[in-house]
């Protein structure tokens, strides 16, 4: 009978403690409001560096009320960040929460403009735009190179023109694209594409409207003097 006792205490504390070991960690929750901002910040990694987690929320009301007044003045006035430890991928934002991978941001701790790509497009909220993806994309990543924080730092930068590249490859490729098209053809160009895509105006005839040149023709341009 001792011998059962004793089993059956040894078994209990067994599960007692498997069950707290497979428990997740309760995500700390911060609240940070400053003008008519307010920054949910919602951790998942009790590892993540405090002063790390301090340059996120710093860098959200640095580029954030910049991206707005520069593209979008109605723009969320309340965005949630987490720090998610399941998440497999770098970064996403959907319906103004953003979710970044913890073991990305522990690998990566320069790549604090992660956090302006991915806020921006809180701030260009296309909604069910028929626009093409590849150009949200580089609307983000070009705006991460004129807003960016801590690029340098983050080895961040616009990759040089390659003959292999075309201007829908998103991210920095179109980002480049972006940036000679505002430097040599059209200044302001990135703001109107913006707005058209906001408003769902985006058509096939849009580059040439703002240009004279279709986006074809423009990308021959480019590929032919590419620098910046």
């Amino acid at each position: 009978m001792m011998k059962t006792l004793i089993i059956n205490i040894l078994l209990a504390c067994f599960i007692k403690n498997a069950v707290c070991a497979q428990a997740p960690a309760v995500p700390q929750t911060d609240i940070v409001k400053k003008g008519k901002y307010t920054f949910t910040f919602i951790n998942q990694d009790s590892k993540l560096d405090t002063a790390l987690k301090q340059r996120i929320i710093n860098t959200f009301f640095t580029v954030y009320p910049e991206l707005a007044n520069a593209y979008n003045k109605k723009t969320a006035k309340s965005v949630t960040f987490i720090i998610d430890t399941a998440y497999k991928g770098v970064a996403e934002t959907d319906n103004g929460r953003v979710t970044i991978s913890s073991h990305w941001m522990h690998l990566h701790p320069e790549d604090i403009d992660v956090i302006t790509h991915e806020v921006m497009h809180i701030v260009q909220d296309y909604g069910n735009s028929v626009g093409p993806g590849w150009l949200t994309e580089g609307i983000a990543d070009y705006v991460r190179y004129k807003f960016g924080v801590n690029n340098a730092a983050a080895g961040w930068s616009l990759p040089k023109y390659k003959p292999t590249q075309n201007y829908d490859n998103a991210y920095r490729i179109t980002a480049r694209f972006l940036l000679w098209t505002e430097e040599k053809v059209k200044p302001g160009i990135v703001k109107k594409l913006d707005k058209a895509l906001r408003n769902h105006t985006y058509n096939d005839q849009t580059w040439q409207q703002l240009t004279g040149k279709t986006v074809d023709e423009l990308w021959k341009m480019y590929s032919e003097n590419p620098e910046v």
